[in-house]
């Protein structure tokens, strides 16, 4: 224990205080400086080599440039399951805290990796209040315009939106949308693919590494804690809540996707219009996923307002509740849009579904999805990097 204490002494004079160490940490900004100064000190402790992705990487590291601590950071999960287990946790004097030094670092890195570069500064910005604003104001925009049509109550619509809102409109409206959100988180990841790669082995992608990554990434593997029993998030208990509520959001949200495309392909390639209806596959597809996307972030909503402060970053929280809320009522508007078809309340319901999956597709490039795209990217420079051999010689991979 003396020797540990000894060697993780040395390693934070070096992140403190020493010319070379110094040299190498001026390119880097605060949250980056204390990521490294913190792997200075678990290389040399190592006792959570195995929990994650993040220890394996970091043991094949002498050094950590500002690539490396930006890949890092996105590998991490924030499990909490190292801050538990680690001796130099606070208050001890060496103020280890991985989970919460990572988020710094990761809203930094969406900030500066955002395409265009003004819109870094909505990551700041985007929180609860702000989601929610914009997602009524669209709302209420669509709902005076159905009001001026006088359409807002009743009418005979025969249950089909598409009366009130023709499909080549809604096309022209969201269209858009969804493809300057697609380009804004592609163009973004580009560049921390490119800066990253370098810093983990400049190899290329192989089919074993992309099968190993889209493994890790479906099972959501690391949210699993470090010894498989689950995340810590109010306490030392382990639990798996987050990594089921994760799965109910993630699944959810890929099945309301797969029904929307696979009705833009029933509408375009074989002409069959909707509304679709039970048990056509569209209809069964959002009806599943609205009800998994639905319990999904009502979980997720009570475990974040739960979570251990020092397990996350507080200025972080409005962006993370802002993007769960925009969730959850896309699928509460959504399932309420079906249940009401045949209502008199069937217009005001579309304006508000509307008005949400418009904001919801406006803020994904500044919101807390760009995490899930950095974080594959990620997971898939890891598996690309523990296939070669490790060029310190002590890693756990």
């Amino acid at each position: 224990m003396q020797q540990l204490e000894a060697l993780t002494r040395d390693a934070v004079a070096l992140a403190n205080g020493d010319v070379v160490a110094g040299l190498a940490l001026s390119a880097l900004s605060a949250p980056e400086a204390e990521v490294a100064r913190q792997m200075q000190i678990c290389n040399a402790c190592r006792y959570c080599e195995g929990f994650c992705a993040v220890f394996p990487a970091m043991t094949r590291r002498l050094e950590f440039g500002k690539a490396d601590i930006h890949y890092l950071a996105n590998l991490c999960h924030n499990c909490g399951a190292c801050l538990h287990a680690c001796q130099y946790a606070p208050p001890h004097e060496f103020a280890v805290n991985v989970p919460q030094a990572m988020a710094l670092v990761r809203v930094q890195t969406y900030v500066d990796y955002a395409w265009p570069a003004a819109l870094g500064k909505l990551y700041q910005r985007n929180g609860l209040t702000l989601t929610l604003a914009l997602a009524a104001g669209l709302a209420i925009f669509l709902l005076l315009a159905l009001a001026l049509n006088g359409t807002l109550w009743g009418g005979d619509l025969q249950g089909n939106f598409y009366n009130l809102f023709p499909h080549n409109l809604l096309v022209a409206m969201f269209a858009p949308v969804f493809l300057w959100a697609v380009l804004a988180l592609s163009l973004g990841v580009r560049r921390f693919w490119r800066d990253v790669t370098p810093a983990t082995s400049n190899q290329p992608v192989s089919r074993s590494a992309a099968a190993e990554a889209t493994h890790d990434v479906l099972r959501l593997k690391y949210l699993g804690g470090g010894h498989g029993e689950g995340c810590n998030n109010e306490g030392d208990a382990y639990s798996l809540s987050r990594q089921r509520a994760h799965h109910l959001t993630f699944y959810g949200f890929m099945l309301c996707f797969a029904a929307t495309s696979l009705a833009t392909v029933y509408h375009y390639a074989l002409g069959w219009t909707a509304p679709y209806d039970l048990p056509s596959l569209p209809k069964l597809l959002g009806a599943v996923g609205g009800v998994s996307l639905l319990l999904g972030t009502a979980a997720l909503f009570r475990l974040n307002l739960r979570r251990d402060p020092q397990q996350g970053v507080r200025a972080q929280k409005p962006m993370d509740l802002g993007f769960i809320a925009l969730l959850f009522f896309t699928s509460l508007t959504g399932l309420a849009l079906w249940l009401a078809r045949g209502s008199e309340a069937l217009p005001a319901l579309l304006a508000m579904h509307l008005g949400v999956v418009m904001a919801l597709f406006a803020t994904l490039p500044p919101g807390k999805f760009a995490h899930g795209i950095f974080r594959t990217a990620s997971l898939l420079r890891h598996a690309v990097e523990k296939r070669q051999p490790n060029p310190v010689g002590l890693g756990a991979d």
